[in-house]
Order: C-alpha cells, then sequence, then structure tokens
C-alpha cells in the first residue's frame, strides 16, 4: 500500500490546507466526471480519497505518522473502514465536492440535485480511558466496557416522533430541503450562500407530536456494553476510535465516536522502556558468589535465570525477545534483569566472626579492572518455563 502522503505529493510536515489543496488538485483530475469509463483514474480517485480521508483528520494523521497503515486500518484501531463507493466519498467530502456531489458544482457554482436534508441532528463524541497491565498489552486483549451515554429510545426506536409516519410535517420554511439560499449579484458575478434552515435546523422537517419518552429527541441516558479489541504493542497515550460508538443523535442523526485511551498500568514486577522491559533481581552474597540458578517472572509466565559466580551489583541480564511488540513492525523488544547484591543485615555472633576472618582475606579485596578479563562472566539465560 503506498504511503498518503506520497499519493497526495506532499511532506510529512504539510499543513492541513496544503493537504487539502493536493487532494482537491488530484479529484479534480482524476474526477469520474471528467474521466468517464476510465477505470485507472477512479482507481486513484478513491486512492487519493482514502489518503485524504486520513490525512485531514488530526487524530487520524498522528496515528498514521506513529504507526503508518497499521495504526488506521481494521476494526482493532479504530481505523477508517474505505470507500467502497463513488458516492461514499461524495458524501464523506461533501465540502470538497458541493453540496450536489459533483466537483463542478462548487467550482461554478451550480447544483445537481440539491444535498437533501439531513436526518436529524449528530450526536456527540466520547472520550474514555481505557487502563490496561503489560501483560494485556504484550498480548493484546478484547475488553468489554461498560459506557454511560445516550442511547436510542426505545418507544420511538430514535425517531423522537409519537407516530413516525404522522409525527412530522414538511418545514414551511424550506420546503423540505433542510437549507435556505440567498443568491446576491455584483459586478464580480452571482454568489449564492447556502445555509441550514433556521426553522428546521436542517432536518427539512418539523416535530408536531413529539414521543413521551424521550421528549422528542430520540435518545435517552443509559448505558451500553462495548467490545474493544486493543492491538499487541500499544503505548500510553495511544487511542482506539470506535466509529458510531458515541452518544446516539437526535431523531435519527448519526451517532458520534467513542475514542479509547490507552492506559498503562503500573506493574509491581516490571518497568518498561520502549519495548524492553525491567526487572530487579535481589540476590545474596554467597549466591553471587558462588553462582546459581533462579526463578524469575516474565510477561507469559516465570522462567529459569543462570547466575554464574562472582557476579557483580548492578550488571543487567539480557533476556532476548521477552519484552513488548512493536504495534507496526511486530518486533519484539527484550526483558532486562537488573542484579542487586543484597548486603546483610543484623548478622549473629557467629556470622560476624566468621565475616571478620574473612575481611583481610586477599580475594576480597575489590578489584575493578579483573572484571574485563573474567571469562564467562555474562550469565546465559535459560528460556525453560515452570
Amino acid at each position: 500500500m503506498r504511503d498518503y502522503y506520497e499519493i497526495l505529493g506532499m511532506e510529512r510536515s504539510a499543513s492541513q490546507e496544503q493537504i487539502k489543496k493536493a487532494y482537491r488538485k488530484l479529484a479534480l483530475q482524476y474526477h469520474p466526471d471528467r474521466n468517464p469509463g476510465d477505470t485507472a483514474a477512479e482507481d486513484k480517485f478513491k486512492e487519493a480519497a482514502q489518503a485524504y480521508e486520513v490525512l485531514s483528520d488530526p487524530a487520524k494523521r498522528q496515528r498514521y505518522d506513529q504507526f503508518g497503515h497499521a495504526g488506521v486500518q481494521g476494526g482493532a484501531s479504530g481505523g477508517q473502514a474505505g470507500f467502497h463507493d463513488i458516492n461514499d466519498i461524495f458524501s464523506a467530502f461533501s465540502d470538497i465536492f458541493g453540496s450536489g456531489g459533483s466537483i463542478f458544482d462548487d467550482m461554478f457554482g451550480g447544483r445537481s440535485g440539491g444535498r437533501g436534508r439531513q436526518q436529524g441532528r449528530p450526536g456527540n463524541d466520547l472520550r474514555i480511558k481505557l487502563p490496561l497491565t503489560l501483560e494485556e498489552i504484550a498480548e493484546g486483549v478484547e475488553k468489554k466496557i461498560k459506557v454511560r451515554k445516550s442511547i436510542e429510545c426505545e418507544t420511538c426506536d430514535g425517531r423522537g416522533a409519537e407516530d413516525p409516519e404522522k409525527g412530522f410535517e414538511s418545514c414551511g420554511t424550506c420546503q423540505g430541503v433542510g437549507e435556505v439560499r440567498q443568491v446576491s449579484r455584483s459586478v464580480f458575478g452571482q454568489f449564492v450562500n447556502v445555509q441550514p434552515c433556521p426553522s428546521c435546523r436542517g432536518e427539512g422537517r418539523i416535530l408536531r407530536t413529539p414521543c413521551e419518552s424521550c421528549a422528542g429527541e430520540g435518545r435517552q441516558k443509559g448505558e451500553e456494553t462495548i467490545n474493544i479489541t486493543v492491538p499487541a504493542g500499544v503505548l500510553e497515550g495511544h487511542y482506539l476510535t470506535l466509529r458510531g460508538a458515541g452518544n446516539a443523535g437526535q431523531r435519527g442523526g448519526s451517532s458520534g465516536d467513542l475514542r479509547v485511551e490507552i492506559e498503562e498500568r503500573r506493574h509491581d514486577e516490571f518497568t518498561r522502556e520502549g519495548l524492553d522491559v525491567y526487572h530487579e533481581l535481589y540476590i545474596s552474597f554467597p549466591d553471587a558468589t558462588l553462582g546459581t540458578e533462579v526463578e524469575v517472572p516474565t510477561l507469559k509466565g516465570r522462567a529459569r535465570l543462570q547466575i554464574d559466580a562472582g557476579i557483580q551489583s548492578g550488571k543487567i541480564l539480557r533476556m532476548r525477545e521477552r519484552g513488548l511488540p512493536d504495534i507496526e513492525s511486530g518486533r519484539k523488544g527484550d526483558q532486562m534483569v537488573r542484579v542487586h547484591v543484597w548486603t546483610p543485615t543484623g548478622l549473629t555472633d557467629e556470622e560476624m566472626e566468621i565475616l571478620e576472618k574473612w575481611k583481610e582475606a586477599s580475594s576480597f579485596e575489590p578489584d575493578p579492572d579483573s572484571l574485563g578479563d573474567r571469562k564467562g562472566f555474562f550469565s546465559r539465560v535459560k528460556d525453560v518455563f515452570s
């Protein structure tokens, strides 16, 4: 799949206005009205529309800049679903193509059939936070959450009228069109100003018998259980956009979106640095001196780790590919085990006596220079799960 910036001929630093102009230029060039029967032009028209659909939305553009195509595709990431029909593009970008769906309408002030009335008013978007553990982030997870929001009225099926067929009448101001037009002339030509009808607010109809349950709103306060698919490797602050999962619209209007922001829970065993996770391991002085095998936690369970004799406090051991995956490439980070040699306290008299005898031994004299010549100083990892 081609890079969206490349499709529009834009640098990544391009402003929103530059992106809009670039898309408008391509849309004019490959518009079906100018290229009747040309399937190649239609494909380029759709390709440019898909690129613009992502880059014109600041939230989608940020996700695309971070993760590429993987960040804006599929239901898991809440990305765009693509355009299956030319009319989808006209509907989505009416500000580009003009109110009638033809790009030439906007250029010459004409109109090929009108925008048509809006069905109700759209609902507002919602934003929630979703706390996740590192284990959930490592593997990806399916979550079911309850969201309090506006939902469709069950009594009137979201239409707002007591009787859907007789509860509305055509707006007398706009004659059911949903918009009013004002035409003015000057020495520069004719100007047409199109605005939503002030009487019906763009619906083209007036409510006469409102539903008693929702007072004509077509929606009520309620709660809905929503399924969320979280891909592996998300970061704190990433978000998923679920189309149509926000507040229900008024009287049949489209629902808003639900934005789910990822929040990383504090972990008892690990801290995260990018794709790597760190674990603090404490061992006794005898184990550090003689070597030992220990069991350590990982994001997938527990594993055995070999500690070589003579390991020094502060040494970091690497367990390869035991960290978190990259959301785009799938490459995995490592688990880093930082070793701390525990200094005992509260020794008995007998233990103190033994240490006093060893105190003057040459083996106990610090010799940092010798560490570089140690063979087998780096510990080996045994990836054997219990």
